[in-house]
């Protein structure tokens, strides 16, 4: 994998696709009338809504080329052929917390995906670099700061 390379699930891809429509035509409508409004006032100098939009706007402009950035470097996981032998990116993982004895459910993602809330880690975090490769029964040690996490793989599965 190159290092411009983004790695994405399907679903990643269309969330990704999704939020750029909506910043290409909704969002550019939207600061395009607030700039309209905020320049009606008058004394660009000393118009706090001007560049308040104006900062919005260079915000957006540079989210926009990001996303469209991850776009074209996008590769995107085959989850339909996954080898759930061992951990890759696409997968759900099932961990037993070992000093807690609590049961976890990750999918490893990209880093663009990635959203502890939503139990998505990715690939290039502490605990999903020390997963990839790994089969069920290994022990995975994660260096964190309040000391060593360790977690047994219980289970590989596929996300449908």
């Amino acid at each position: 994998m190159n290092k411009d390379e983004v790695l994405l699930t399907q679903e990643g891809l269309a969330k990704i696709e999704e939020e750029l429509r909506e910043l290409k035509t909704v969002k550019r409508k939207e600061l395009a009338e607030r700039l309209k409004v905020a320049i009606s006032y008058g004394d660009l100098k000393e118009n706090s809504e001007y560049h308040s939009a104006k900062d919005d706007q260079a915000f957006m402009e540079t989210r926009i080329l990001m996303l469209e950035r991850m776009l074209r470097n996008a590769r995107i996981v085959d989850e339909k052929s996954l080898n759930l032998n061992e951990v890759t990116v696409g997968c759900i993982v099932i961990l037993n917390d070992i000093e807690f004895a609590e049961r976890l459910e990750y999918r490893i993602v990209g880093p663009a995906e990635a959203n502890a809330a939503d139990n998505k880690i990715s690939y290039e975090s502490p605990l999903g670099k020390e997963l990839l490769g790994k089969k069920v029964g290994d022990v995975i040690s994660v260096n964190a700061p309040m000391g060593i996490l360790q977690y047994e793989l219980l289970k590989i599965k596929a996300t449908s």
